[in-house]
């Protein structure tokens, strides 16, 4: 196998598809070195010192992969200095640039490709024909076959939201044996698939552990990104705060701007925050907290800070 590309541009906007690119270089980068350190970082995350921090040559020779997201959205000075390091790359770091592929930011992505960047696009499919080749694709790629009239079944039962679509293709390979036919997909799959970070949220702050568990691996196994999981885990310990000690006086729509959803999810809420104590939710929210920094660069791996992130929010509801 040859050693990962120092430098790997993905261009691309369907998100699904550039998560999994990052996962790809990050999991090859792993085979090389399992003890490898991540820097998974957004534009708003990045300031000059971070990045000639996490881009230095290590005094131990410990390795890094370092993903800078949207890199397109770089101020302009940001995006100098990750094009001079481009001419120059430290050997122990792997640099992961994404990129929508728009005009904006071009100057970054033409430099990554003259310093010999491998390029990675991910387009995603923008046509019915397009989407059902990409569920053949899934079930083809886990050594499993579908009819095309059950790909189309799929397609058309849950939309043109590809993540939502790998999610329901992991659900039929899971569920169902040998080749997958139409009344397959219209015995095992009603509506839409449900493989997201909201859901792990919701059946974390509701107690239910061993869903939320199975929600979470189902997630990561489809390629949500662990930062979008914590973001809805923050989503809901926020909601579950707001609507378990509202305010007195204060307006239904006061309280849904607060919690940051629709009206309608306040009935959702309120059922969600029964049990909850005031030292129940403090903990949920510091370790919210903890586990954004571990996804971010402070822990070795994402997926574990996650798991325990759902354990613990689980168990503090009905803490006291």
């Amino acid at each position: 196998m040859p050693a990962p590309a120092l430098l790997t541009i993905i261009v691309g906007d369907e998100e699904l598809l550039v998560d999994r690119a990052v996962a790809a270089v990050v999991a090859a980068v792993r085979e090389t070195d399992p003890d490898v350190d991540v820097h998974d970082l957004m534009p708003a995350q990045v300031g000059m010192s971070t990045l000639v921090e996490v881009t230095s040559p290590s005094l131990f020779g410990d390795r890094r992969v370092v993903v800078l997201r949207s890199s397109q959205d770089l101020t302009k000075d940001l995006a100098a200095t990750v094009t001079d390091y481009l001419g120059d790359p430290a050997d122990d770091v792997n640099l992961v640039l994404t990129h929508a592929g728009g005009n904006k930011g071009k100057a970054l992505l033409q430099a990554a490709l003259k310093a010999g960047a491998q390029r990675v696009d991910c387009k995603g499919p923008s046509k019915p024909a397009e989407r059902v080749a990409f569920v053949r694709s899934e079930f083809s790629q886990a050594g499993r076959q579908i009819t095309a009239d059950a790909a189309q079944a799929l397609v058309d039962s849950v939309g043109s939201e590809l993540r939502e679509i790998a999610a329901a293709c992991t659900q039929l390979i899971a569920d169902t044996q040998g080749r997958v036919d139409a009344a397959a997909v219209a015995r095992y799959h009603s509506g839409k698939a449900e493989a997201s970070g909201f859901t792990v949220a919701d059946r974390a702050v509701e107690g239910r552990l061993p869903e939320a568990l199975e929600q979470l691996r189902w997630s990561l196994a489809v390629g949500t990104a662990p930062v979008l999981i914590n973001s809805a885990l923050a989503g809901a310990v926020r909601g579950v705060a707001v609507a378990a000690q509202p305010p007195r006086g204060t307006s239904e729509a006061e309280l849904a701007k607060r919690a940051k959803v629709p009206p309608w999810k306040l009935r959702t809420l309120r059922q969600q925050a029964r049990g909850w104590s005031p030292a129940g939710i403090t903990r949920a929210m510091a370790v919210v907290a903890e586990t954004d920094a571990l996804i971010k660069g402070a822990g070795r791996d994402p997926e574990y800070a996650l798991e325990r992130a759902v354990i613990e929010i689980a168990r503090a509801r009905g803490a006291r």
